[in-house]
């Protein structure tokens, strides 16, 4: 094919403006190996001219997944290496479909020590979720089509589309009844509470609440990270208990909280409205209201409640917008996230690299791919079955 007319499909596909019968004829050039050198001039030719802030979107992966920077160096900041992967740049990295492996085509290849990860290579998470009903019973989510799935005092449980929803019918019973719903690790998913109240769960995490909230306060508790779109009812204030630790009070609002045993920090990020953090700080109530856009920090000694004036909402909330970022995120960070994500365990040779990132990629890419475009900052990965050895 003409390198002009793979150029106009490279430029098309990235502006979301391929016909159908375009997106055909780009199909094709990703499925052939002998275009890929191609397609790479292709993003050559574009990287001066187009301004792209993300990766190129899931429809070219894991074929053609992501664009770096082959040319800049990691740059010292503060003593510690960071290293930036713009997402348009004079390198590609090409995802070869058969052989369940990423490839750098420039500069010089970057190995990858896997111990056989490239026939074993470990998918990204997916929706899915465990439902523990209130007799003590599990159904695994994602083993289920659509459709209803239990009725429980006075709700209907359905779900739709990696959704689980809790449609009122008829008249609940006067005694409240509790479901939890857990993600395992390499899982996440989204429910609906009665009220209309809908979560996001990451995955390691769980949420516990009645299937129909009563007249007074609506009450739910969380452990891991969730993200919550609360409908608002001034009448029946609604609270979240995270992790037996903190209190949220809220009225109707759009907020975040990550609360993993394994992090330095229980956080609560407000995107709208306005909530009430309360915590025993040092053996003493402590509480702060939050305004959109600040985060409070509950250290994990329970010593100190902060507050950030001007936290990264968007980077607080890419996972579940399917994306992982890195901005600003030391290295543990990442492995912490990924042992989430891909269900692995991580393990460091010669301690932790005092290395930090910058930039997204989606979530969807298989675990073999990340640990490339990460090996490019000079760190070496080596995979056995489900554990990652770090070696710097």
């Amino acid at each position: 094919m003409d390198q002009s007319r793979i150029i106009y499909l490279v430029g098309r596909h990235l502006e979301k403006g391929l016909t159908a019968a375009e997106q055909a004829e780009f199909g094709q050039l990703l499925r052939d190996p002998e275009s890929h050198d191609a397609l790479l001039a292709a993003f050559d030719a574009l990287a001066g001219d187009l301004d792209i802030s993300v990766p190129p979107d899931a429809s070219l992966l894991p074929i053609l997944h992501t664009a770096l920077a082959s040319d800049r160096p990691p740059m010292q900041v503060a003593s510690r290496r960071r290293w930036y992967w713009p997402a348009a740049a004079a390198a590609a990295v090409l995802a070869i479909v058969a052989g369940g492996y990423l490839w750098l085509s420039r500069p010089a290849e970057t190995k990858l020590a896997h111990s056989g990860a490239e026939k074993h290579n470990i998918l990204p998470g997916k929706e899915g979720a465990i439902l523990t009903l209130a007799d003590g019973s599990e159904v695994v989510l994602d083993s289920l089509g659509n459709g209803t799935i239990a009725r429980q005092n006075g709700a209907q449980l359905v779900l739709a589309n990696a959704q689980l929803s809790y449609q009122p019918a008829g008249t609940s019973a006067e005694t409240v009844t509790y479901n939890t719903i857990t993600t395992p690790r390499g899982r996440q998913f989204r429910v609906v509470l009665s009220d209309g109240t809908e979560v996001w769960l990451n995955a390691a995490s769980s949420l516990r609440y009645p299937t129909v909230f009563g007249e007074g306060e609506r009450q739910v508790e969380v452990k891991g990270e969730a993200y919550f779109e609360v409908a608002a009812d001034t009448k029946r204030p609604f609270h979240v208990n995270v992790n037996k630790k903190a209190d949220i009070l809220v009225l109707g609002t759009h907020f975040n909280v990550n609360a993993y045993d394994n992090e330095k920090t229980i956080a609560t990020t407000l995107m709208e409205g306005a909530v009430r953090v309360s915590a025993p700080v040092s053996g003493k109530a402590a509480e702060v209201v939050l305004r959109p856009g600040q985060q409070a920090r509950i250290s994990a000694a329970a010593d100190r409640i902060t507050v950030k004036e001007h936290a990264d909402v968007d980077n607080v909330i890419a996972w579940k917008n399917g994306l992982f970022n890195f901005e600003g995120a030391d290295f543990a960070d990442i492995m912490r996230q990924l042992e989430r994500w891909y269900d692995i365990e991580v393990v460091y040779g010669k301690g932790i690299p005092d290395i930090e990132f910058e930039g997204q990629m989606t979530r969807d890419v298989p675990l073999n791919g990340l640990l490339t475009i990460l090996s490019r900052s000079g760190i070496q990965f080596r995979l056995e079955g489900r554990k990652l050895i770090v070696q710097p």
